[in-house]
């Protein structure tokens, strides 16, 4: 039994994601679909790169799907990857497969998804996650090979990152609002990893004066706090209590977080 992954920006209000479901099972009746999250922000490519590829190493190898796709109907292509690990991705090229893909043993294979035998038809303009993304995965699934969806591709010819996320300078961060959870942590769009060591638990930073922690109950209730999520990305809390509601932030939003705040130091 193959493993189809399912990740998007569709929400789960219409028809979208079922409809696609079931596309893939048209294609691949034994297929196993396991949904990562529909709730990626609309049209954030980047937001889905990241959570994509902080769920990876929590998926079995099989079949990946994500489509994030603001520039559906325009000319940037379909695609379909291996990775080292012998992962594929499907999705649009416009850099949301490529974190997860290069951080599965890198990108081997890509081909661009052009045979009309694998799509349906008539191919909307507006819904290529039902008429080429999802048959592609079912095909995919079913055990048909990269070669047969179209020709190769240069793997460095595909689209990278998309905008600027976060911007560090010395030890000032300014980094987008990724998502906000429904307890009210904030999600910054950059990694912990990515802040050459400027951030480790027990450092005070500044965002309106918040400590460095690695969960929230190394500060008293109320407190702010700033930690590493369970995907690696930076993330404000306040323990017992919300974030978002005593910042008022939103998606979207940037913040900014001080590293070294001149009138602290670190707490041991």
């Amino acid at each position: 039994m193959t493993v189809v992954t399912f990740l998007s920006d569709f929400g789960t209000a219409d028809d979208f994601v079922g409809v696609c479901h079931g596309v893939i099972l048209g294609a691949c009746p034994g297929a196993q679909v396991v949904h990562v999250t529909h709730g990626i922000r609309a049209q954030g490519i980047g937001h889905g790169a990241r959570v994509l590829a902080g769920a990876m190493p929590y998926l079995p190898v099989g079949v990946h799907l994500a489509v994030v796709d603001p520039g559906v109907g325009s000319g940037r292509r379909a695609i379909a990857l291996r990775s080292g690990e012998g992962r594929l991705f499907v999705g649009p090229d416009n850099g949301l497969l490529i974190t997860a893909a290069e951080a599965s043993g890198g990108i081997v294979e890509v081909h661009e998804i052009a045979n009309p035998d694998v799509m349906l038809h008539p191919v909307s303009r507006t819904f290529h996650a039902r008429d080429i993304f999802a048959p592609a995965a079912g095909h995919l699934a079913a055990g048909m090979s990269l070669a047969e969806l179209g020709p190769r591709l240069d793997p460095a010819d595909l689209v990278r990152r998309v905008g600027i996320d976060h911007d560090l300078a010395g030890s000032l961060l300014k980094a987008a609002v990724q998502h906000i959870d429904r307890f009210g942590n904030i999600q910054l769009a950059v990694f912990a990893s990515e802040l050459d060591g400027l951030f480790a638990p027990g450092r005070l930073a500044e965002v309106v004066y918040v400590r460095c922690a690695e969960t929230f109950t190394d500060v008293d209730p109320g407190e702010l706090v700033l930690y590493a999520d369970s995907s690696g990305l930076l993330s404000v809390a306040v323990n017992r209590g919300s974030a978002a509601e005593l910042t008022a932030a939103e998606p979207g939003d940037e913040i900014g977080v001080e590293f070294s705040p001149s009138r602290h130091g670190r707490i041991a």
